[in-house]
């Protein structure tokens, strides 16, 4: 290729190696026309002074090659999809057209390109994904799944690359995305060996000291444990041996990753696990004698070593959904310790290894079915995903991340769900109309609830009424992303007819009583009668909690009161009306925080849930619009840590900024527009103190506002709470 004017010289000598091994694995794949049409493509690039780096840094004809490697080698894409890498940064920059790549290589590259352009943004400045962009990924991996094979292949070359990113909020953006998306998603397309690698390598830059502990810590132990795997596989291996098997038998160390997690789960110190590495039995057999050869190898293994039942799992009679097919048995060893035995053909070690490719290149084996029903809920949910972009990751990754239980219909047949799934999940898997008119279940013949939790093995026989209807409750019980965006559908659903009919009962009650209806006056009313939404007080009437006459009496007394023109009326905070104030910039632009290992100059801003400001105990959680930061005491920091923990960073005030800071300070009173003027008065002689802006409300006597006040520090702003408390009337001030 035509790379020269690209490339450095210790990025030529890289990219010789990288493009000899492409070569040669695509010998048979990239035609010599394929690879000459490519070459007068760069070429052309060049010419149009095509950049050379990418935003992290690193070289663009490095960085595509390397990862058509990964697509052709690791993963066993065709030629469609290794010619889609190797064009598409040219396609994306506009050096050539879909229509010039369609005529020169084909519709299915140039379908392919036009699906990882659809998804680029994921390969933006900031690295982090974001709901929508999620989102997007799943969209194009509903149409292709080898758009989203292509863009794990290129998240694995990056975190590989990722060292020579000097950038460092960069390489975690990076780590965080691989182990939040592309991880899992490689766990739910068979792709084992990537996931495993996806994980060390993210685990590795977000927690440096850890990870290092561990490898040091496999390192020493390292030699005894070559020791043992010789002991335990000796047997076994003389025994198969002798019965004429032909295989391969090996032990393999657990991930650091899988490792760290065991230690968080079960508490204990390193030198206390037991379950560090796994034995692996790989048999060469004909595909007719796979399932009666494992099964013998399996009765050798448990003769010789006495197995766990509890811990016996079998995806040989049942394969994933993602196609993986195996025995796994865990055995008492010498020296009393638990081994974990994995039997498998060499057919299914291929698909473990690959995943979905390989499901290609065994066409018509049954393992593969499963995968593809998984694929069709995919487009199922994203055609119907009316939640917003938050809910919608949430209850996707659950797919995504849970191990899978076998549960079977009163025929037969089988159905498979994430473990902790319940019976109303079953319910909507046969069909929404079936979930929807759920109202218990039997299983093996035994009466149980929507909310039972099903184990695998169990039949199912759902019972059903035609009054039963979804409930908001139900989203507290399922675990599916299809039987969450279902209900919620319904629900929507139902909430529009039930609105329609109170707007309906009011419009008629008004019109009985000869009363004049007024938008307006009506909007007042409803908010003084402290419903944050018209939405919520139709709701109300609906279901009976909100009786028509009251609402039509209140609002004739609200009519009377503001046609008299009461003093208690033109006393009211609501009356109140706050002088025009000048904005101020809310941060300058300098360096006022430090964030992770003694950062600064990173980008970076501060969440509006909590408004956090100099003083305040602070963290930094990243996002696609880069690191936000929050405080300590956030009320949405508990469910940050726990869920994401991963994306969470230390971050510290470096110096005192020359700026000031919004603060929501939250009043209550009685309800006596003096009390306002009083407090706008103490705030306006405070120096370099301005009130941004006041929203308040009153109800039987008592008003509770809301004071935005630009602010230097929480010194200021806790001698600021002081001097509000001591105003005659104020009954409570706090910081939101």
């Amino acid at each position: 290729m035509h790379t020269n004017s690209l490339l450095s010289s210790e990025e030529r000598l890289d990219f010789a190696k990288a493009y000899r091994q492409l070569l040669a694995v695509t010998e048979e794949t990239i035609l010599a026309d394929d690879r000459a049409k490519i070459k007068r493509y760069v070429r052309n690039a060049v010419e149009k002074n095509a950049p050379s780096k990418d935003v992290y840094g690193l070289n663009l004809a490095v960085r595509y090659v390397d990862t058509a490697m990964i697509v052709a080698d690791e993963i066993g894409l065709k030629r469609p999809s290794i010619l889609a890498v190797l064009l598409s940064p040219l396609a994306m920059g506009g050096y050539c057209s879909l229509k010039e790549i369609e005529k020169d290589f084909g519709s299915d590259s140039a379908g392919i390109i036009r699906g990882l352009i659809k998804t680029q943004e994921l390969y933006g400045k900031n690295a982090a994904i974001d709901n929508e962009h999620f989102r997007s990924l799943l969209l194009s991996f509903a149409e292709d799944v080898r758009v989203v094979l292509i863009m794990i292949s290129e998240r694995l070359y990056l975190m590989r690359a990722a060292k020579r990113i000097t950038n460092e909020a960069y390489r975690l953006q990076i780590a965080v995305g691989a182990s939040y998306l592309y991880a899992p998603l490689s766990h739910k397309l068979g792709l084992y060996k990537i996931k495993s690698e996806l994980e060390d390598l993210s685990f590795k830059f977000r927690d440096r000291e850890t990870y290092d502990f561990i490898k040091k810590k496999l390192n020493e132990t390292k030699r005894s444990r070559d020791k043992y795997i010789a002991e335990f596989i000796a047997p076994v291996e003389e025994k198969l041996k002798t019965m004429g098997f032909h295989f391969d038998i090996k032990g393999r160390t657990k991930s650091i990753h899988s490792i760290h997690n065991k230690l968080l789960k079960q508490k204990i110190e390193f030198e206390k696990i037991y379950d560090l590495f796994a034995i692996r039995i790989i048999l060469d057999t004909p595909l007719e004698k796979e399932k009666a050869e494992c099964w013998q190898v399996y009765s050798v293994v448990t003769d010789m070593y006495q197995p766990n039942p509890k811990r016996m799992k079998d995806w040989l009679s049942v394969p994933k959904s993602n196609g993986y097919e195996s025995l796994h048995v865990t055995v008492m060893g010498p020296e009393g310790r638990w081994v974990e035995v994995q039997i498998r053909t060499r057919r299914m070690d291929e698909i473990a290894e690959k995943g979905l490719a390989a499901h290609w290149k065994y066409k018509g084996v049954k393992s593969e079915n499963g995968l593809d029903q998984w694929l069709n809920n995919v487009r199922e949910v994203l055609e119907h995903i009316d939640s917003s972009p938050t809910e919608f990751v949430d209850d996707f990754k659950m797919d995504l991340y849970d191990d899978e239980i076998f549960v079977f219909t009163p025929k037969g047949d089988l159905f498979k769900l994430p473990q902790q799934a319940t019976v109303l999940d079953f319910a909507f898997a046969i069909h929404t109309a079936v979930g929807s008119k759920c109202v218990s279940a039997k299983i093996n013949g035994k009466n149980v609830s929507i909310k039972h939790k099903l184990q695998s093995g169990d039949q199912v026989e759902i019972q059903t009424s035609p009054n039963q209807t979804p409930k908001q409750d139900w989203l507290n019980i399922v675990v599916t992303s299809r039987a969450r965006v279902k209900i919620k559908q319904s629900l929507k659903e139902q909430s529009a007819k039930q609105i329609e009919y109170a707007k309906e009962l009011l419009h008629r009650r008004f019109k009985n009583r000869k009363i004049d209806e007024e938008e307006p006056k009506l909007m007042r009313l409803i908010k003084k009668m402290a419903y944050k939404t018209v939405t919520a007080f139709y709701a109300d009437i609906a279901n009976g909690q909100l009786d028509v006459n009251t609402v039509i009496d209140n609002y004739l007394e609200q009519e009377k009161k503001e046609q008299e023109g009461t003093e208690h009326a033109d006393r009211s905070v609501e009356s109140y009306h706050l002088p025009p104030v000048l904005d101020n910039e809310t941060l300058k632009k300098e360096d006022v925080l430090m964030i992770g290992q003694n950062l600064t100059g990173i980008e970076y801003s501060l969440a509006k849930c909590c408004n956090p400001i100099y003083g305040d105990e602070i963290f930094g959680f990243i996002s696609v619009h880069g690191i936000k930061i929050h405080r300590l005491n956030c009320p949405n920091a508990p469910s940050m840590f726990k869920n994401y923990g991963y994306r969470v960073v230390k971050s510290r005030w470096a110096s005192k900024p020359g700026a000031n800071y919004p603060v929501a300070l939250k009043v209550i009173g009685q309800d006596d527009i003096g009390i306002l003027t009083n407090i706008t008065s103490i705030i306006s002689k405070e120096k370099g103190m301005m009130l941004r802006s006041i929203n308040v409300d009153s109800k039987d006597g008592l008003f509770q506002g809301t004071l935005t006040v630009l602010l230097s520090d929480t010194a200021v702003m806790n001698n600021l709470i002081k001097k509000i408390k001591t105003v005659k009337g104020v009954k409570h001030v706090s910081r939101y």
